[in-house]
């Protein structure tokens, strides 16, 4: 089933259908979920105290006290009391105070004992994982007080949505382009959830290149997830496409070089937003599904006629803990691909918002 229970805390709207469902069909009342996934995205305020961004607290017999904190420096403070049990990690996967969108990922099996907790920049393709003590299950009836509003619950206006699944979600490496994308391959083109490892595709060059892995996800359509619309003839879209906020367009040409003095630069969708290339995409409910691409050499591919990044992987080969967490856990890592430094650099906000609108003037 996957995702049971979303809100976004931005539009006051929340889906706890899938964890009602899942409470009766295991029996209802203290009926407990062995494992799952909780994720909490925020942007991390800028502070030199530490700052409350979500607590939880309930006694009675299966109490929990669940503290999250914003720390100085830009990372985050989780302390989980659970029945018993004491779990506590302070994650910063930038180490340069820097502040911004991030996505706190907390995973337990129980019956394994296993939990671990990861958190993921926007900006950022690093991700820090910390490894927990054996968790306890989680009940339903919990859960569903957790990702409620009510007087059990603190959330700090920071918070963008939380999140529920009945999985061990990944981290790391995410799809970003909706199934439906026209992607050019030697035979012309096709919507890239029809392709299959050993398929063919263009680079923008024009060559052909392999596609190692086809990795698909649905998410919740909030946040860094949240679908972006890019309108043609943008970046020679030849039609609207839709992608993830952090799915990067690759841009090029005389503005590029004559602005920035490199070939290429690479744009996050969600800068795009506010410009008149993108307006917020559409997904059907609050969950909404991705598709991607791993190629030789972290090579662009041609979507639609633009020229977006393909899923970079850098060295996640050679990290156990990193590739364990990510959606490749179970492929064979000798087949997949060590990806050098992006080739080209990342926007900020406004240089990618006034490179847009120049090349659309």
């Amino acid at each position: 089933m996957s995702w049971l229970g979303i809100t976004d805390l931005e539009q006051g709207r929340s889906d706890l259908s899938g964890l009602r469902q899942a409470q009766r069909a295991e029996g209802g009342g203290d009926a407990l979920m062995l494992r799952g996934t909780l994720v909490i995205e925020m942007s991390i305020p800028d502070s030199r105290r530490p700052e409350p961004l979500l607590q939880f607290t309930q006694g009675g017999d299966w109490p929990i006290d669940l503290q999250l904190q914003a720390v100085p420096g830009g990372g985050v403070s989780l302390v989980l009391q659970h029945s018993g049990s004491l779990s506590h990690a302070v994650l910063n996967p930038s180490g340069s105070g820097r502040t911004g969108q991030v996505r706190l990922t907390y995973a337990w099996d129980s019956l394994a004992g296993y939990a671990r907790l990861a958190l993921e920049r926007a900006d950022s393709d690093r991700v820090q994982i910390a490894l927990m003590p054996p968790p306890r299950p989680w009940r339903y009836q919990d859960l569903k007080t957790l990702v409620s509003p009510g007087p059990l619950r603190f959330t700090s206006t920071a918070l963008t949505y939380l999140a529920v699944s009945d999985a061990l979600e990944p981290v790391g490496p995410m799809p970003g382009l909706d199934p439906e994308t026209q992607v050019a391959t030697p035979h012309g083109y096709r919507p890239v959830e029809t392709l299959k490892r050993g398929d063919l595709v263009l680079s923008e060059a024009g060559d052909s290149l392999p596609v190692l892995h086809v990795l698909h996800r649905e998410v919740p359509a909030l946040g860094i997830f949240r679908p972006v619309a890019l309108r043609a003839p943008f970046s020679g879209l030849q039609q609207p496409i839709q992608v993830s906020a952090s799915q990067r367009v690759v841009l090029s040409g005389s503005e590029v070089e004559y602005l920035f003095g490199r070939p290429a630069v690479l744009v996050p969708a969600r800068h795009l937003l506010g410009t008149s290339v993108a307006t917020p995409g559409q997904a059907r409910g609050m969950t909404t599904r991705y598709t991607q691409l791993v190629l030789p050499d972290h090579a662009p591919l041609l979507a639609a006629g633009a020229v977006l990044e393909s899923l970079y992987l850098g060295s996640l080969r050679r990290d156990a803990m990193r590739l364990k967490a990510s959606q490749l856990a179970s492929v064979d890592r000798a087949t997949l691909p060590e990806h050098g430094p992006p080739r080209y650099p990342v926007l900020g906000a406004f240089d990618a918002a006034v490179l847009a609108e120049r090349r659309v003037a």
